[in-house]
């Protein structure tokens, strides 16, 4: 909102620009509090559909539905963006970047082919340059004026964005249990912004259309035709020279498989829905009387898709560090680095295999029965 100018206050866990290793307290200040300290606040008893005004007053008991209205605002996002600073910049000490921009609002969509052409790192770039963060600059006047339409008709429009982290390495994640599988941690994230109703990781929805065979991406030996002249003329490969990697094509899955990342770009796409609060009241009841009745209109936007995306940054980076914490460990940028220099890659010689027969049964002396 225009009237919000948020500011992030670093209380404790930093000195002279480096963490210490104490907590990071991070603090900002409701500024607009303040004009209503002494302000009598009148009675809320009409839910407004959408809203948590009336699932919260059935779960907690409220007798007034403002409680529900304050405590679920997505105002609560701007310590989530704060937060998401911290985990981006330790994730930089890495080589990795998580970008966000916006491809649909209210109908209009970026043009995918258009979108394809460019890098994700220059997608990031022109999502800056302008008011609505959308990379294809083509359409961005068609999106203003549909937002435009929407003001017009005091109504809100909902809309699509996608989140991109780079320089991730493969063995982020796990696949062993479902709480550590790191699709289900990214997805969650997402979902727990505000009016976000659909995550996909990679172009899931589209995949679930086709055949197999045209969906996964195929693995193969990254200068393969190389390594097999070398090989031929008796010449050895040279230490670090990338011949062996093993490489995606294409990378349908978004970045992940079985839970895990691969290396690839990780890719996730959220829907955001019209925002709640609209300025045309939609119909409800007064819980105080039991009467038909029409919401009221608060505070709110008809558009919060751009920073729903920078939001959307912030939580993929939040899960992406702890996931990296949780792979390295130590209890100093000095320690993981050097321990992310020895990560296992996809490569030919870091993975060995045994390549031998093998059975699941045991011997029964050691099976711990008679």
């Amino acid at each position: 909102m225009k009237i919000e100018s948020d500011q992030a206050r670093i209380l404790s866990g930093v000195m002279a620009g480096q963490t210490t290793g104490a907590p990071i307290a991070l603090l900002i200040e409701n500024k607009d509090y303040a004009k209503w300290r002494e302000r009598d606040i009148d009675p809320m008893t009409t839910p407004r559909p959408g809203h948590a005004d009336l699932t919260g007053a059935v779960k907690y008991g409220y007798r007034d539905l403002r409680l529900s209205l304050e405590r679920a605002s997505a105002r609560e996002t701007a310590a989530r963006v704060a937060v998401g600073a911290v985990c981006k910049a330790l994730l930089a000490q890495f080589g990795v970047q998580v970008g966000s921009y916006v491809t649909m609002i209210g109908g209009v969509e970026a043009d995918r082919d258009r979108l394809e052409a460019l890098t994700y790192a220059r997608c990031f770039e022109l999502a800056e340059s302008n008011d609505l963060r959308c990379p294809d600059l083509a359409i961005v006047e068609d999106m203003r004026a549909r937002v435009w339409e929407c003001m017009q008709a005091k109504d809100t429009v909902g809309g699509v964005f996608e989140v991109v982290a780079l320089g991730l390495p493969p063995g982020l994640g796990s696949h062993v249990h479902f709480d550590r599988r790191l699709s289900g941690r990214l997805i969650g994230a997402l979902a727990s912004i505000h009016a976000i109703k659909g995550v996909e990781l990679g172009r899931a929805f589209e995949n679930a259309t086709k055949f197999g065979t045209e969906v996964h991406d195929e693995i193969f030996v990254e200068g393969e035709r190389e390594r097999r002249e070398k090989t031929e003329d008796g010449t050895e490969e040279d230490e670090g020279s990338g011949i062996g990697r093993l490489i995606r094509r294409t990378n349908r899955a978004g970045g992940l498989e079985g839970g895990i990342t691969t290396g690839e770009p990780l890719v996730l796409r959220a829907a955001m829905k019209p925002i709640s609060t609209t300025l045309n009241p939609l119909r409800s009841v007064d819980l105080a009387t039991g009467q038909p009745d029409r919401t009221t209109y608060e505070r709110s936007d008809f558009n919060a898709v751009p920073r729903a995306g920078v939001v959307g940054e912030a939580m993929v980076a939040y899960v992406l560090a702890d996931a990296l914490l949780e792979k390295l460990g130590g209890d100093s940028l000095a320690e993981m680095r050097s321990r992310f220099a020895a990560l296992r890659q996809a490569r030919l010689e870091d993975l060995p295999m045994d390549n031998e027969p093998w059975r699941f049964g045991f011997d029964q002396g050691e099976s711990g029965t008679d």
